[in-house]
């Protein structure tokens, strides 16, 4: 069987990589050896969205006084709760099967592993393998949750993301090792929902990645909602107990033991790089990533990768942009390579992180004279109406030309607000522009003009 373009996964990458290529008039073909959406929808994004938003509604339940509402005795079904989510996640994977049907491209159920010639070979649940062709072949087979050597996960008392939705009770104390986007998600999740959470964070701060500004920030919020904190430590075993873990967590004052139920390893991801025919083909990888170039061709002419499994950010709106930049080079569109400088990074735990550019430190340590505005929600009607005025907006411009080299923000709903700055340095607008773009009254948005005019000393509510 012929094709134009095989997809070897079906995440965030390969579906929407398959849904342009048949939109080019591209006859395309998908492997699939789990579940249409790949980890995205069924073990990702967006389960872990369903969860978080019933920690919200459960949060606002706890605090209906605050809002002069008297609610009694709530309560929360965890089952229930791991149900929705699940379902919410099938759902999404439906869609997904309603979308390749629609645009008429073939699913091939079972694990791909490519070959030379531009071939594929598929094995079906039964064991029967089947070979396919194409004249471009697009790798898109994700990541997964990594193992450290001290944390050997078991998926009962060690567990990584995966378990961490669908845990059959809730943990009345759970250890977190790593704050990244996942480990803070799933400790806001639990710690709302009742459990004892401690996040442990080899570096000095939580969301390393982020402006220090906005982890201080987190920090200090995740303390006031009973989160402990251990940052500049490091866990160096988990002794696996018949009452549950006891965890060794390294600090600068020395050793501490914490006892647990559930140890969550969020320590990172890792490419699903083994048994796909890579060294058989001769795919160049370096340090666990497929390399390609800005077309995401690999060294051997029609084979190609796209999302989590190259060196790019692993995040799900990379995956897509570079699914489709890929097929249009394929199909001799000539798009423009993607600019990894302003790929908009968001975090859902509450209060939300998003962020786009330089953080204040790399924006000063590149050369920039910058001038730093911020706004406190603090000081927005919206924000107090709302009852969450944690956070802030924070944005760095280049003091020579005005171009806004980073933006980051803390507070409710930002990670809905961030595509706003993105679209902003796309444009290549100035901090001026931003400051004279009137922004609607009353909305958490108002403090991205107000940020803007504080660094130009234009503010008006500080």
């Amino acid at each position: 069987m012929n094709y134009d373009v095989i997809i070897v996964g079906t995440g965030p990458g390969g579906y929407v990589a398959a849904i342009r290529a048949s939109q080019l008039g591209l006859k395309v073909a998908v492997i699939e050896k789990e579940s249409l959406g790949g980890i995205c929808l069924n073990w990702g994004c967006i389960p872990t969205k369903a969860l978080l938003k019933s920690a919200n509604v459960f949060e606002y339940i706890n605090h209906a006084a605050d809002y002069g509402i008297t609610v009694k005795d709530a309560k929360h079904d965890f089952g229930a709760v791991v149900k929705r989510s699940r379902d919410v996640a099938e759902g999404m994977s439906g869609g997904v099967k309603f979308l390749m049907k629609k645009n008429k491209i073939e699913v091939i159920e079972g694990t791909g592993k490519v070959l030379a010639g531009k071939k594929v070979a598929v094995t079906d649940d039964k064991g029967k393998t089947t070979e396919y062709s194409a004249e471009s072949i697009i790798i898109a087979t994700g990541a997964r949750s990594r193992e450290l050597p001290n944390l050997p996960q078991d998926g009962k008392n060690i567990i990584g993301y995966r378990q961490a939705m669908t845990l059959d009770k809730q943990p009345k104390k759970l250890v977190v090792v790593g704050s990244g986007a996942i480990g803070v998600e799933f400790a806001y999740f639990y710690n709302a929902m009742g459990t004892e959470v401690t996040v442990v964070e080899y570096m000095p701060n939580i969301v390393p990645v982020e402006d220090v500004d906005v982890s201080k920030q987190l920090e200090k919020s995740f303390k006031k909602q009973g989160i402990k904190v251990m940052t500049n430590s490091s866990v160096e075993k988990v002794d696996v107990t018949s009452k549950g873990c006891s965890v060794t967590v390294k600090t600068k004052k020395g050793e501490e033991k914490i006892e647990c139920d559930v140890v969550l390893s969020a320590v990172g991801i890792v490419a699903n790089l083994e048994n796909i025919g890579l060294e058989e083909v001769g795919i160049a990888t370096d340090k666990g990533k497929i390399l390609v170039n800005e077309n995401y061709q690999t060294n051997i002419p029609g084979y190609y990768a796209i999302g989590d499994c190259t060196p790019g950010a692993a995040l799900a709106h990379v995956a897509s942009a570079e699914g489709i930049i890929c097929v249009e080079s394929i199909a001799g569109e000539n798009p423009d390579a993607l600019d990894y400088g302003n790929i908009p990074g968001c975090t859902y735990c509450s209060p939300e992180v998003s962020s786009v550019g330089m953080t204040e430190a790399q924006a000063k340590e590149a050369g920039y004279e910058v001038k730093i505005g911020k706004f406190p929600f603090s000081a927005s009607g919206k924000a107090s109406a709302a009852g969450h005025k944690d956070g802030f907006v924070k944005l760095i411009f280049d003091a020579k030309y005005g171009e806004l080299l980073g933006g980051h923000m803390i507070g409710s709903n930002v990670t809905e607000m961030v595509a706003e700055l993105v679209a902003v340095r796309k444009l290549e607008t100035t901090g001026h522009d931003i400051i004279k773009t009137v922004h609607p009254h009353p909305t958490m948005s108002e403090a991205v003009m107000e940020a803007a005019a504080a660094a130009y000393d234009e503010v008006i509510h500080l």
